[in-house]
């Protein structure tokens, strides 16, 4: 396509709203002219399902919940006058409780202001805050210094906790869990109640809770005198609750604007509610999905924002995403093995990372661009030349085009999103839109994007797992002395030879049991003991 033809394509297909302050360009995805219109019936089916979820209705059948994230920036969109009262009152809640935490109103035994925060939790409940919180901290500036333990990894809970050495005295820690029962972040809590006893410390004197009334964690808090409890609702998905208590929680006490964060997602729920799919960027990334992938997820999303405080958007979309999207039966029950894989890196270390394939290797991708318009939050003014007249973001922004420019050569297709900034406004912004496209796209192909039945079968199977663990300690336990290959111990346990294996390698590693070697040096012949 010659430069003229790309311009007027550029031009037919650039959409810009001044009032968000956005735009985004599907000039460079190569659907045909048709394509739009052929479209449009499902596109507009899909809009009445959105506003059939955003008015209360059961848009998560398999387990009979509404879907309500919507509210959450916008309290009197919720079907009831109780769902309006939550939210706004957990919002002032937050609000109120931030600031007496920076004022010492609320402080540590002592009279100490708290100064380090360790957030709890795993999923939805770290991904949200920890893009939050990259995106938008300021060293030296935050009210409160924010760490997170997101994983059961023993060593990465010491290097966390290890971070936290000395401070303890001075954090305040949130436990994240809907239910209280995931494991991951009940792990991480007794671990960190251990370091903070073993420091002589009262941990409900430090501990907040993040939870589901009622659950698990919440009867813990209430029972011990946590320093607060605050709301997640069954209304609320993981993915989808970056803008409830689990990510506006963390957000306020690092110091960050909330209300911008909600007001920019109010601002373009706004606009993605029209269904007027020519300008509504949620419904064209969504249909532009749909193109790249066949509505059947044969290509992949690579996203590269050109920002290095969006370098986990990536990580957030691929549960947004793939969590939503990655479903092996649509709405009728038929299989269809739907989904789009995302990955993604930031400008320009793509271009010293994968690009190459990008451009050169297998066509199984298509791209999304971020450009950020600001370089810096101060003037630019004060942006050094690297050379005369050019600035390091002016190499930055040459090197987005130029990669674009250099799939383009090669017809990889890609989109480009534009903001102006990285800021509260704008990156809740980005979360609504997001979570609209998922939502739309969803409904394009005819799924359900708020369950996730494939994770709980991965949990059900880690607690077989724990399981067989127990009987191989127990069977060894009983015989003192006595030595057995992994065979014969899951005959003895009736589990499988192979993860029987693996357990006791992983025992015999950490101590747990006595790994004996075979002269044969066969390692399926070693023998394991108490």
């Amino acid at each position: 396509m010659n430069n003229t033809a790309t311009w007027q394509r550029f031009k037919k297909h650039f959409l810009h709203d001044a009032a968000l302050g956005l735009s985004l360009d599907i000039s460079r995805m190569p659907f045909p002219d048709d394509f739009l219109a052929q479209m449009e019936p499902a596109a507009q089916r899909a809009f009445a399902d959105m506003a059939a979820l955003e008015n209360g209705a059961i848009a998560n059948p398999d387990e009979n919940r509404m879907v309500g994230h919507y509210w959450l920036r916008n309290a009197a969109l919720a079907p009831s006058p109780a769902l309006r009262d939550a939210i706004t009152a957990t919002l002032a809640a937050i609000k109120d409780f931030a600031a007496q935490v920076h004022s010492g109103a609320i402080a540590a035994p002592g009279g100490a202001k708290f100064t380090r925060l360790l957030v709890v939790g795993i999923g939805g409940s770290a991904l949200g805050p920890q893009l939050v919180s990259h995106a938008l901290g300021r060293p030296g500036g935050d009210k409160m210094a924010v760490h997170f333990l997101d994983n059961t990894d023993p060593d990465g809970i010491d290097h966390t906790l290890a971070t936290l050495a000395g401070r303890l005295p001075e954090t305040l820690v949130i436990i994240i869990s809907k239910s209280g029962g995931t494991v991951e972040t009940r792990n991480g809590q007794l671990e960190t109640a251990a370091a903070f006893r073993a420091a002589g410390l009262d941990c409900a004197k430090h501990f907040v809770a993040v939870t589901g009334a009622g659950s698990r964690l919440d009867r813990t808090a209430a029972a011990e005198g946590w320093l607060a409890r605050f709301p997640m609702w069954d209304w609320v998905g993981g993915r989808t609750s970056e803008l409830c208590a689990v990510g506006l929680l963390p957000a306020a006490l690092q110091g960050i604007d909330i209300q911008a964060m909600l007001d920019g997602a109010a601002a373009m729920d706004a606009v993605t509610r029209r269904p007027d799919t020519a300008r509504n960027p949620a419904a064209l990334l969504a249909l532009m999905w749909h193109h790249a992938t066949g509505g059947r997820g044969a290509k992949d999303m690579v996203i590269l924002p050109y920002k290095d405080r969006l370098l986990l958007f990536s990580r957030y979309l691929q549960q947004l995403v793939m969590e939503s999207l990655g479903k092996e039966r649509d709405l009728q029950g038929n299989i269809v093995n739907q989904g789009i894989a995302v990955y993604g890196n930031k400008g320009s270390t793509d271009q010293h990372a994968y690009v190459q394939q990008l451009r050169e290797g297998v066509d199984n991708f298509f791209v999304t661009f971020i450009e950020v318009l600001r370089d810096r939050a101060a003037p630019a003014a004060a942006s050094l030349e690297v050379e005369p007249g050019v600035t390091t973001g002016d190499y930055l922004q040459g090197f987005y085009l130029g990669t674009r420019d250099a799939l383009g050569e090669k017809g990889r297709p890609s989109i480009t999103l534009t903001v102006p900034d990285v800021s509260p406004r704008t990156l809740g912004l980005l979360i609504a839109l997001y979570e609209r496209a998922t939502g739309l796209y969803a409904s394009l192909v005819g799924i359900n994007a708020y369950h996730q039945p494939g994770v709980e079968a991965g949990k059900k199977a880690a607690g077989g797992v724990i399981a067989l663990k127990q009987k191989l300690a127990a069977a060894l336990a009983a015989a003192p002395g006595a030595a057995f290959t992994a065979e014969a111990l899951a005959a003895q346990a009736g589990g499988p030879p192979e993860l029987a294996f693996k357990i006791l390698e992983h025992l015999a590693a950490n101590g747990a049991v006595k790994k004996n070697a075979a002269a044969s040096g066969d390692i399926f012949e070693a023998t394991y003991s108490a």
